[in-house]
C-alpha cells in the first residue's frame, strides 16, 4: 500500500467517524429535547392548588394559576362530622368548620392553636380536557376565650400541605393533631 492510498483510507476512516459523532450528537440531543417537552408537558398537567386568605380571616380562596378550577369539593376529618361542602367558588369558609373544631377542642384552655387539614378535591381544565386532583390543605387556627359566649376560633394561615391525599390521610393528621392538643391541655 503506498503512501497516498494510506492517506485515502484514514481519511476515510476519519470522515465515517466524524459522520458517528455528529448523528449520535444530534439523536442524544433530540432525546434531551423530547424529555425537557415531556416534563414541561407533565407540568403544565399537574395541579398546583394555592390557598390564600380572604375576607378578613373569614375565607380561604383556592386558586391554581396555570388552570382554570371548575368544580371543588372540600371534606373535612371524619371525627368532627361535617358534611362535604361544594362550594361555586373555589374556596374554604371559615362557618364550615368553626364550631366543630371549638368543640373538638374543649375542655382545655382558651388559648390554644393548631392545624386542621382538609382535602380539597377539584377538577380543572387542562386545554379542552377535564381532569381530577386532589391536594391537603392545612388550616392553622388560635383559639381565644371571651368574657362572655365562650371562646372563637380565627385562621391564623393556611398552606397547602401535599398535593395527592385522601380522606385516610386527613383523618391520620387530625388525631395526631388532637393527640398533641391533648398532651398541651
Amino acid at each position: 500500500m503506498t503512501l497516498p492510498e494510506m492517506v485515502a483510507v484514514l481519511g476515510l476512516v476519519i470522515g465515517a467517524l466524524t459522520l458517528g459523532l455528529n448523528w449520535s450528537e444530534k439523536r442524544d440531543a433530540a432525546q434531551e429535547k423530547a424529555a425537557a417537552s415531556a416534563a414541561a408537558g407533565a407540568a403544565k398537567v399537574r395541579l398546583s392548588l394555592d390557598a390564600d386568605l380572604a375576607r378578613g380571616g373569614e375565607e380561604i380562596r383556592l386558586s391554581d394559576a396555570r388552570h382554570e378550577l371548575i368544580d371543588t369539593a372540600v371534606d373535612f376529618p371524619a371525627a368532627l362530622r361535617i358534611e362535604r361542602q361544594t362550594p361555586a367558588t373555589a374556596r374554604i369558609d371559615k362557618a364550615w368548620f368553626d364550631r366543630a373544631v371549638l368543640a373538638a377542642t374543649d375542655g382545655g384552655a382558651d388559648e390554644r392553636e393548631g392545624r386542621l387539614p382538609v382535602l380539597v378535591t377539584t377538577r380543572y381544565m387542562v386545554g379542552d380536557t377535564p381532569r381530577e386532583g386532589h391536594a391537603v390543605v392545612e388550616i392553622i387556627w388560635r383559639t381565644h376565650g371571651r368574657l362572655v359566649g365562650g371562646r372563637s376560633l380565627e385562621i391564623e394561615a393556611v398552606r397547602v400541605r401535599e398535593t395527592g391525599g385522601d380522606r385516610k390521610r386527613i383523618d391520620a393528621l387530625w388525631t395526631a393533631e388532637m393527640k398533641r392538643q391533648s398532651a398541651r391541655a
